[in-house]
């Protein structure tokens, strides 16, 4: 971006389905989407204690 006017523009990836049921599209995604998260997991475990013990 040589003009500093120019805006920068994201697009968000292809969706399938419409309203309630639009989801991104799985085979439109790479590793370039979404984001780093490595304690993801351990949230998880913290914010959802019972579903773990309901599958064990």
């Amino acid at each position: 971006m040589s003009d500093p006017r120019d805006k920068a523009a994201a697009t968000p990836p292809p969706t399938l389905g419409e309203g309630c049921l639009s989801r991104y599209d799985p085979e439109a995604l790479s590793d370039e989407d979404g984001t780093e998260f490595p304690g993801a997991e351990a949230l998880w475990e913290q914010t959802h204690p019972a579903a773990d013990a309901e599958t064990q």
